[in-house]
């Protein structure tokens, strides 16, 4: 599943996202959500979140 739509995406989900400083490459960083970023009910590039890491960035992939 993508992640492009709010609706999909929870705290506590494990997800892929894009780093800005890696959108170039595309290499791809997980972890869990920590907090949900974009208002908007969609977005085309990926839900913006922050990891409980601390990394922010655009979700790219929900894992199961």
């Amino acid at each position: 599943m993508d992640g492009t739509r709010r609706s999909d995406i929870k705290p506590g989900m494990r997800v892929r996202i894009v780093l800005k400083k890696d959108q170039p490459t595309g290499k791809l960083t997980e972890g869990v959500v920590k907090d949900l970023l974009t208002k908007s009910p969609t977005h085309p590039h990926g839900i913006k979140v922050r990891l409980e890491s601390g990394a922010v960035g655009r979700v790219k992939e929900i894992l199961g």
